[in-house]
This record gives structure tokens, C-alpha cells and sequence, in this order.
């Protein structure tokens, strides 16, 4: 009896850790819907802005501090990371803390000496762990950032690369392309690359004309593609870690029914044995007392 006992109490167990997985699954669910619509509204405006900055870039005669002319006297760079607050969302930090330490390392064997700014608290931890030095830290991002907090550290970036001070600045982070892709990436926010050509699409010359100078565009619409770019990468990054947790406990839900599946069968099969003792043991009293 007592075995039995303690699968009931297991499968118990399960059950309630089932329900909990199965709520955060549907919160994951909701969030993500929500995360994604904002991350969708603003990617086109973004490829737009890259689109037209392509445009404008392509002049030999136009040239701006924040395009792709790296700061070759600098040996400082500033490395971007965004994780979660959070775990239980699978491999979603891990990945991107690895392909960051990765870039880290390259950076350092370059001669650039990489200024860490971390947004999350997995990250925080984990380098805390590990004994690197972090320059700043944020920790009060969940399911949104407001593009106004986004802008402002844009400006610090671009202040700093365009006085010379900073050799590059790049971003880790997770890049959603679907539900069931996201890829840990480091993207470089600057200098800032235009659009490369599509080899596989025809070329095409188009004449603009271009009121203000296009000189004079392009000042205005850098700053703001920039933002924009850092401002989506945030984006991606939400909804890669809504769609992680979302799956990670879909999985463990399921896990955990199979488990419940697998402690009913053990506990009918005790209570059979249980129950063929307790019958055989009658048996042998009625024939003793015979």
C-alpha cells in the first residue's frame, strides 16, 4: 500500500506542475501575439528608412560620419547584449550569451578592447559569474521598450562613435525571421552598411531628384535609421523570447503528461499486486482455519 501511495502522491505532483506549464504556455501565447504585431508594424518603416539611406548613400560625393567608415584610431568598441529577465524559455539566452562571448573574443584578439552594455538579468548573472566587467546595465525590459528609452541610447552611441571615441558598435541578439526560426546574430549598428544589391535581381539605374540636397537627407535620415535599426532589434528580441518560453513549455506540458500516463500504469499495476496478495492471503486464512 505504501508504494501505491507514494505514485498517487507523484502523480499528484505532476498534475500540479502540469497546470502551471500549461498557464504559461497561454501567457507566453498571448504575449507573443501581442509582441509580434508591434515587431511587424515597425519592420517595414525600418527596411524602408535602410532602403532610402542605400539610396542616398550611393553617391560618391556623399559622405557622413556614421556610414561605413570604421574609426581605425580607436580601440574601443561597445558590444550590445539583450537576453531576459526571465528564464524557462529553452535555449533563447544561451544562445545569444554564447554568439556574444564569441564576438567578444574576436574583437579582443583584434586589439579592440569591447565595452559590455547588457540588458537582462541572465546576462547580468552570467557574466557576474564568469568576472567580466560590465559598463552598464539594464534590467527593466519585459514584453515592450519605449521607443523614446531606445532613441536616447542611440544618441550616446552615435555622440560617441562620431567624436572618434568608439572603433564600431555592435548588437547580440535574437533575429526572428518565423515561429519556428530564430538566430542568435550580431548585427552592426556602426558604422552603419548600407543595403547590399540583391545579385540575383536585375540592375536597375533610377534618377532621383532629390529636394533638400541629398547630402542634407542623409544627415537627417541616419540618426533616425539608426534608431529605428537598434529599436527593431529590441522588437525581434521579445518576440524570440515569447516564442522560446511559448515552446518550452509546451514541451514540458507535454512531458509531463506522458509522465501522469506513465505513473497511472505503474500505480494500477501496484494496486493489482496489491490487491492479488491481499486476495491470496484470505484465501490461505480460510483454508488454515479449515
Amino acid at each position: 500500500m505504501a508504494k501505491a501511495r507514494q505514485i498517487v502522491r507523484r502523480r499528484r505532483a505532476v498534475t500540479n506542475i502540469k497546470k502551471i506549464t500549461q498557464t504559461m504556455q497561454l501567457i507566453a501565447t498571448a504575449r507573443y501575439q501581442k509582441c509580434l504585431a508591434r515587431a511587424a508594424a515597425s519592420k517595414p518603416y525600418t527596411e524602408k528608412l535602410t532602403e532610402m539611406v542605400g539610396a542616398l548613400a550611393g553617391g560618391d560625393a556623399i559622405d557622413h560620419p556614421l556610414l561605413l567608415k570604421e574609426n581605425d584610431s580607436a580601440k574601443t568598441s561597445i558590444l550590445l547584449v539583450i537576453t531576459s529577465n526571465r528564464g524557462l524559455c529553452g535555449g533563447y539566452n544561451a544562445s545569444v550569451l554564447r554568439t556574444g562571448a564569441e564576438h567578444r573574443r574576436r574583437l579582443v584578439a583584434e586589439g579592440i578592447t569591447p565595452e559590455l552594455e547588457v540588458v537582462g538579468k541572465r546576462a547580468i548573472a552570467f557574466l557576474r559569474f564568469l568576472q567580466v566587467p560590465t559598463t552598464m546595465t539594464t534590467t527593466d525590459v519585459e514584453d515592450r521598450i519605449a521607443f523614446a528609452r531606445v532613441s536616447e541610447m542611440a544618441e550616446r552611441f552615435m555622440q560617441r562613435y562620431t567624436a572618434g571615441e568608439l572603433h564600431s558598435v555592435d548588437v547580440a541578439y535574437t533575429r526572428f525571421h518565423s515561429l519556428s526560426s530564430q538566430k542568435a546574430t550580431i548585427a552592426q549598428l556602426l558604422p552603419m552598411e548600407p543595403p547590399k544589391a540583391d545579385a540575383t535581381q536585375p540592375k536597375r539605374t533610377v534618377q532621383f531628384e532629390f529636394s533638400p540636397e541629398p547630402a542634407v537627407l542623409l544627415a537627417n535620415l541616419l540618426p533616425v535609421t539608426v534608431k529605428t535599426r537598434l529599436y527593431q532589434y529590441f522588437n525581434d528580441s521579445i518576440v524570440s523570447e515569447q516564442v522560446a518560453r511559448m515552446i518550452a513549455m509546451k514541451q514540458a506540458t507535454d512531458a509531463a503528461g506522458d509522465m501522469i500516463k506513465y505513473l497511472t500504469r505503474q500505480y494500477n499495476r501496484a494496486r493489482q499486486s496489491q490487491i492479488t496478495t491481499e486476495l491470496a492471503d484470505i484465501v490461505g486464512g480460510s483454508e488454515a482455519v479449515k
